[in-house]
């Protein structure tokens, strides 16, 4: 008598390409807001997808110590540290111009109904998110964007939870100097202001 097949079992973790299908548009994600550009995440991602997959049995189960990092922490470091490095080798040949001499980012005059409104503040908080040191911006971002404990974002910037907080610390502290530069957009006019007139 023949023995029937045991059914297989369901495997609990996703394989690899699943991962990458469920995992890349957030990757990709935080990629744009560390480096500020599109292409430059683009390759942050394409690095830290080849530093995971020769890795991924040992990033997708639990370390016999204790905890592991996981695979979406991992590439998280691996983009960040893709980051600081790129900065390190490539801007001691550019000339880049401190962000104290550029012209201030003024906000376009809108009204309170402009659907564009969230659109431009966005693009400001860009803007002031990129005059951050590589690791401060990482910081806030998986603070804010990715809202992760301090103890996640430690692990994955590599240092201890205090760095981690402080690193976050002293990015909102440039953030909010550098906002208080920005100039008070016009208080917009309501048809009922114009009526009284």
């Amino acid at each position: 008598m023949a023995r029937r097949p045991r059914p297989a079992e369901a495997d609990p973790t996703p394989d690899f390409s699943e991962w990458v299908a469920a995992s890349g548009p957030a990757l990709l994600g935080f990629a744009h807001m560390v480096t500020g550009s599109g292409h430059d995440a683009a390759d942050a991602v394409q690095d830290a997808l080849v530093a995971v997959c020769p890795r991924w049995n040992r990033l997708r189960e639990p370390a016999p110590g204790g905890r592991t990092i996981g695979a979406d922490a991992y590439a998280r470091r691996v983009i960040v540290n893709r980051t600081v490095s790129w900065w390190r080798k490539f801007t001691r040949r550019e000339y880049l111009i401190d962000a104290a001499e550029l012209p201030p980012v003024e906000t376009p005059d809108r009204a309170a109904s402009d659907p564009a409104g969230p659109v431009s503040d966005s693009v400001v908080a860009r803007q002031l998110l990129g005059t951050l040191p590589t690791k401060q911006r990482a910081a806030v971002v998986l603070r804010f964007y990715d809202d992760l404990p301090f103890v996640e974002i430690a692990e994955i910037l590599h240092c201890t939870e205090s760095t981690a907080r402080s690193y976050v610390h002293r990015a909102l502290a440039a953030l909010r100097g550098r906002l208080g530069e920005l100039p008070e957009p016009p208080h917009p006019v309501s048809p009922s202001d114009e009526v009284t007139r």
